[in-house]
């Protein structure tokens, strides 16, 4: 009787009901009632959030935590996380629970207290399990959150966090758990803010009335400084320490800490550390040995503003006492490693300043000597020829221009041969992708295998095609048929006609029409591509192929025309007939390069007197592979490019791949367009291997979106295309430019592959590459700063020629335009790092000649990073050559 009357209580939301009747029951007959409320939950969770059943909620949260008689299921009926916005108050729960001994209370307590802050089990009720069960108090990351939360809401109360802290029993336990934890600044570091009632200043008052230890509060803080951490943590135990105002006596008994701050921490922190070890050093209080230890550290940071004072400091030191030079000097000369040139010189103008204090000159030197090296080049003859070190002209300055390996064509290996190592494959197509050997490979593989054996190959298959989207669908549900309408998805559109998975009516709509979906400017690549993979699955239900023929010899999706002769043979004695799609896809794919060969090849293909013998002689003995005119077009500060028709893939190929030759324009072709995610884009450049220009001038429009709005580019997609083969002309060298400006470092990246692959291969037209990088700039569809950090990365391998050969046609545009800017505005801005990084190229490899606009730049006032990087690329490009 009592269970039904708590169900009926629980069921109308009654909690202070429900808790009476729980006070008069055993633990047997709590126990008892457990289904029932368990079955009301499942009830509960499928009820919408405004159905009337849902103010049974606190109440059946409650009496699920009484009925529980062991800890660990209370805690996870507590914890519920589909009970977490309907919770019973934590007065209530503690009434319920009242009655439980201790130990179970303690148990439960430290249960709770160790499930994640976003449990979100209030702190009212942890709190009150510890004054229930008198166990220790938790000291996990969700307890203490909710204890800073607690005493941080001190204005309900009118106390301010000072008093509500002196108030806390557990408080040198809690704060020793604050800067223990992990997690909890992260989360809540709103609540220690600034202000005379702020966290840091109360515990710099708890310190100095004695409520807390002030060594241990200092230690706790340094200490959770050196753990390292978000920035925004950082600077909470930074704002801690500095309300303590450590004395100069603590200062000093933390030295070495102070010193793995400032050559470690985050910028913040480190520069308080650089402040608190200067002043020592300026008082006498710090050694020379230790300064040098921490200038070491230092001077290898990023961060400019911190090298510098270093180097200031290091300046006094020496000012006041000449004879710390043999310890401090070459700690100094660390600086000429650094990555900024700026930097570099200063450390070199400290050397200079003070070299001849060094006490044994000969030892001194010869360690500068072999620090100068890491100097660029024109600061290293200018430590040697000041420095004595070595004579002018004695060594060359220029390095060897280091590219990258060209790469090298692969043949394709044969398709698997068994349907298990095929299966294989596919897999691991499925799961990550592939290239074009593995894409073609693993096609080539499955209509093989469905021509042998298909009940072999689908059992193969199983495992594979198990985890596909489409296996096992709703036949009613039309969502897949719809979606392989709109595209062949790659494989998967050969392996759902396999298994049947797609209807035989779209793969024949997808075959007679094309897409169901809009064309876009690069639709005509994804079309054949489709084209054939729909075809491939179309006639793997109706009259499968023996194999395929536009196969590729060699990894970038060229074919050699004997190949492809062969091929046809075997299919002339098979009686089989060739895939419309899968023929056009192998004229476009066989390679006329070589006269000699296609003519030969052309010879034994109109011998076999079939349409498509005859069809490959006349490709073959014709003049190409042709490009289309391009014309360049603007659109605000885009940059675009136009294709004219190209006649030579119109005529006898089918409608998907006459779609190649088709006029491109700028602005009529920029429908919706679905490959926003990159499917399948590497695959694009193998569509007409050889004519790269054809695919570059259809993702320009892409490129540009990467740079001027800050979208993302497919970021392989470049480097394959420096890689394939065929002229690397105007849209190719665009779309490195947009790249190269990009606003996400990954697409940057890529751009710079591309570019020294392209230098590599000797395609590079670095006159282009700089002019179309400057329009680009002065147009405002690139940002100087993200160009600089591409060229930079680009120099910082070894190519400092090619780098410099880039730079020669971009500075001219942005030199001019500062000079007609007169004061400079936004013209100076992102300019000098470009400077610096084309007189660091300048200078390695050994470039001489005149620039436009340098000398007038040069010869501007001050002490500008423009007016000084300007005057050091002027001193390298007419400094006397170096033997």
């Amino acid at each position: 009787m009592s269970e039904e009357a708590l169900l009926k209580a629980v069921r109308a939301g009654r909690t202070v009901e429900a808790a009476g009747l729980l006070d008069g029951m055993t633990d047997a007959e709590r126990r008892s009632c457990l289904p029932a409320l368990k079955e009301l939950r499942k009830e509960l969770r499928s009820a919408p959030w405004n159905a009337a059943s849902r103010v049974a909620c606190p109440a059946l949260h409650a009496a699920g935590a009484a009925c529980h008689t062991g800890a660990a299921g209370a805690a996870t009926w507590i914890a519920g996380v589909d009970m977490r916005w309907s919770q019973a108050s934590p007065g209530v729960l503690l009434h319920v629970l009242g009655d439980r001994e201790s130990d179970w209370l303690a148990d439960l307590t430290h249960r709770l207290a160790a499930r994640p802050a976003t449990s979100l089990v209030p702190f009212a009720l942890l709190s009150g399990l510890v004054g229930l069960s008198g166990c220790a108090v938790p000291t996990t990351d969700a307890y203490v959150r909710g204890w800073l939360e607690h005493i941080g809401a001190s204005w309900h109360s009118g106390d301010t966090v000072a008093q509500r802290l002196r108030k806390e029993p557990h408080l040198s336990v809690l704060i020793t758990a604050l800067f223990e934890s992990l997690e909890v600044t992260s989360q809540i570091a709103w609540l220690l803010g600034d202000g005379p009632g702020s966290w840091s200043n109360a515990l710099a008052d708890l310190t100095e009335d004695g409520t807390l230890d002030r060594k241990v509060l200092v230690d706790a803080c340094v200490a959770r400084l050196l753990r390292g951490g978000a920035p925004a943590d950082q600077r909470v135990f930074l704002r801690m320490l500095s309300s303590l105002a450590p004395t100069r006596a603590e200062e000093r008994e933390r030295t070495a800490d102070w010193t793995a701050l400032a050559c470690q921490a985050v910028p913040a922190v480190a520069w308080h550390a650089q402040s608190v070890l200067a002043s020592l050093a300026l008082d006498g209080e710090l050694t020379h040995r230790q300064l040098a230890e921490m200038s070491s550290g230092v001077l290898f940071r990023t961060e400019k503003k911190l090298v510098r004072a270093q180097l200031v400091l290091l300046g006094k030191v020496l000012k006041r006492d000449p004879s710390a030079a043999g310890v401090l000097l070459p700690a100094a000369a660390e600086a000429f490693g650094h990555e900024d040139t700026e930097v570099q010189e200063r450390a070199l103008k400290l050397v200079e300043r003070h070299a001849g204090a060094l006490p044994d000159p000969h030892e001194g030197r010869a360690r500068l000597e072999d620090l100068s090296a890491d100097l660029s080049p024109g600061l290293r003859l200018r430590a040697r020829r000041v420095l004595g070190i070595e004579a002018p002209g004695s060594a060359s300055t220029v390095q060897e221009e280091v590219l990258p390996p060209v790469p090298e064509r692969e043949r394709l290996a044969a398709a698997p041969e068994s349907v298990a190592e095929l299966a294989e494959e596919v897999g691991a197509i499925m799961a990550s992708g592939g290239g074009v050997a593995a894409f073609e490979r693993a096609l080539d593989g499955l209509v093989r295998h469905a021509h042998r054996d298909r009940d072999a190959l689908m059992e193969a298959l199983g495992p594979v095609v198990a985890r596909c989207w489409w296996k096992d669908r709703d036949p009613s549900y039309p969502v897949v048929d719809r979606s392989f309408r709109e595209s062949a998805q790659g494989l998967e559109v050969v392996l759902a006609a396999l298994f049947e998975g797609v209807s035989m009516d779209t793969l024949h709509a997808a075959v007679q029409r094309g897409p169901a979906s809009g064309n876009c400017h690069h639709g005509a690549l994804s079309r054949a591509l489709d084209a054939r993979l729909w075809e491939v699955a179309h006639r793997l239900r109706t009259e499968p192929l023996p194999f395929l023929l536009a196969t590729p010899t060699w990894d970038s999706g060229l074919l050699e025309p004997d190949e492809l002769v062969e091929r046809l043979t075997e299919y002339r004695r098979l009686d089989a007939r060739p895939g419309t799609a899968d023929f056009a896809q192998a004229l476009l794919r066989v390679r006329r390069d070589d006269a000699m060969t296609a003519a030969a090849a052309a010879a034994r293909a109109r011998a076999l007197g079939s349409p498509e013998g005859y069809r490959l002689a006349q490709w073959l003995t014709s003049e190409g592979p042709l490009l289309p005119t391009i014309r360049r077009r603007t659109s605000g500060p885009r940059v675009l490019l136009e294709l004219g028709e190209l006649e030579e893939i119109q005529g006898l190929f089918p409608r998907e791949f006459r779609l190649l030759g088709r006029p491109l324009t700028a602005f009529k072709d920029r429908s919706y367009c679905w490959h926003w995610g990159g499917t399948h884009r590497q695959y694009w450049p193998a569509v007409v291997p050889g004519r790269r220009e054809l695919v570059a001038a259809r993702l320009v429009s892409d490129f540009s979106t990467a740079a001027v709005e800050d979208g993302r580019m497919h970021t392989a997609l470049l480097p394959l295309l420096a890689e394939a083969d065929g002229s690397a002309g105007e849209a190719l060298h665009l779309c490195v430019a947009y790249g190269l400006g990009a606003r996400h470092p990954e697409d940057r990246l890529a751009a710079v592959d591309a570019l020294l692959v392209l230098a590599a291969r000797g395609q590079l037209d670095a006159g282009r590459l700089g002019a179309d990088l400057g329009e680009l700039v002065l147009r405002g569809a690139l940002k100087k700063s993200r160009l600089a950090e591409s060229i930079r990365t680009a120099a910082a391998t070894g190519a400092s020629a090619t780098v410099w050969s880039v730079l020669r046609g971009l500075l001219p545009a942005l030199l001019a335009e500062l000079a007609a800017d007169g004061a400079g505005g936004g013209a100076v801005r992102g300019l000098g790092e470009l400077l610096a990084i084309a007189a660091d190229c300048a200078e390695r490899a050994g470039a001489r000649g005149d620039l436009a606009h340098l000398a007038g730049t040069a010869e501007r006032r001050g002490s500008s990073r423009v007016a000084t990087q300007a005057r050091r690329l002027r001193t390298a490009l007419t400094r006397e050559a170096v033997a």
